[in-house]
C-alpha cells in the first residue's frame, strides 16, 4: 500500500440517469473506498459517442481536482480492447477508461502519459455475477483501490503509452451517426493536396521536432513523445475550439504567443523561412499533380 493520494473520483459516462448504473458504480467505489468523494461530470453523453466523451473530457481535465477519472464510452465492452489507467500530471491523477481512443485527447490536454497499466489483476476487480458491465466490475473498483492507496503497478502490467489508441476528433458535421464534410466535384483535387496528403506533411513536422528537440540536448525518446503529444494536445484544442466557437487556429496562436517570448522567438525564425508559403505551395502541388492524375 502507498499512502493514499487520492480523494476524489470524477465520473465520466453514457449510462444515462433512467436505470440503476450509475448508482451502482458509485455504490461499488463506495463499498470499497467509504471516505471517497465523487464528482458527476457527465452522464448523459449519446450512447457510445466516444468522440464527443473525449472532448468533454479533454476540455475539462484541466480543471478538475486532481484524483482518479473514470471514464466510460465502451461500444468495445466484452471484445479485446484493452481497461487501462493512466498516470498523468506527474501522479496527481489517473485517468482510468477503456483503451479505445476516449482518454487521449484528455491526457494530451495535460502533458501526456506517464506510467500506465492494463487493467488485469482480479484482485483489484469485481466478479460480475451477471452479463459484463466493465464500469461497475473492473473500472469503478480500480479507481476505489487507488484511492485506498493501491499502487497503480498492482492493478496490473505497465504497459507503452506510446501503444494507446488515439483520439478520434470531428472534423465536420454528423448525419444519421455519419460523418459528412460535402464538397463539390471540382474541389476534389484540392481535398487530395490538403487532406489526402496532409497525414505527411503533418509527419513530416513531427520528425523535425523531434529532431529540433535532439539537438536541443534532449534523448530521442522524450522528444518523440513531447512531440506526438504537442501536436495531439494542439488539434484537440482546435477541434474544440472550432466546434464550440469561431475562434480558429490564428486566435489560439496568439493566445500562446506572448510578446518578447519563447514561442514569438521560434514564430519568427518560421515567418523568416517562409514556411507558411511553403505549406500553401505543397498543397497546391500536390492537387495540380492529383489533376494531372486524373485526366490520365
Amino acid at each position: 500500500m502507498h499512502p493514499a493520494p487520492y480523494q476524489t473520483v470524477t465520473l465520466l459516462t453514457d449510462y444515462g440517469s433512467d436505470d440503476e448504473f450509475v448508482g451502482v458504480l458509485k455504490s461499488v467505489i463506495w463499498s470499497i473506498a467509504p471516505a471517497v468523494r465523487i464528482v458527476d461530470l457527465c452522464h448523459d453523453i449519446a450512447p457510445f459517442d466516444i468522440r464527443a466523451a473525449g472532448l468533454m473530457l479533454a476540455r475539462s481535465v484541466n480543471y478538475l481536482c486532481p484524483g482518479v477519472v473514470v471514464a466510460v464510452v465502451d461500444p468495445g465492452v466484452g471484445t479485446a480492447r484493452r481497461a487501462v489507467a493512466v498516470e498523468v500530471g506527474g501522479g496527481q491523477s489517473v485517468l482510468v477508461g477503456p483503451d479505445n481512443g476516449l482518454l487521449a485527447p484528455a491526457v494530451a490536454m495535460v502533458g501526456g502519459a506517464g506510467r500506465t497499466v492494463e487493467l488485469t489483476n482480479t484482485d483489484h476487480q469485481l466478479e460480475p455475477l451477471g452479463p459484463t458491465f466493465a464500469g461497475r466490475d473492473v473500472f469503478g473498483p480500480a479507481a476505489a483501490h487507488l484511492c485506498l492507496g493501491v499502487a497503480l503497478e498492482q492493478l496490473g502490467p505497465l504497459v507503452d503509452p506510446v501503444g494507446l489508441m488515439p483520439g478520434l476528433l470531428p472534423i465536420a458535421h454528423e448525419d444519421n451517426g455519419a460523418t459528412v464534410a460535402e464538397v463539390s466535384e471540382a474541389q476534389l483535387d484540392a481535398v487530395t493536396g490538403l487532406s489526402g496528403s496532409g497525414p505527411a506533411y503533418v509527419f513530416l513536422v513531427a520528425e523535425a521536432l523531434i529532431e529540433a528537440g535532439v539537438l536541443c540536448g534532449l534523448a530521442r525518446p522524450v522528444a518523440q513523445q513531447l512531440a506526438v503529444q504537442t501536436l495531439l494536445g494542439s488539434a484537440t484544442l482546435l477541434s474544440a475550439s472550432l466546434a464550440e466557437s469561431s475562434r480558429g487556429p490564428g486566435d489560439l496562436r496568439a493566445d500562446v504567443t506572448s510578446p518578447g517570448g519563447t514561442t514569438a522567438a521560434g514564430l519568427r525564425v518560421l515567418e523568416q523561412r517562409a514556411v507558411r508559403a511553403a505549406f500553401l505551395d505543397a498543397v497546391s502541388a500536390a492537387a495540380a499533380r492529383s489533376a494531372e492524375l486524373g485526366n490520365g
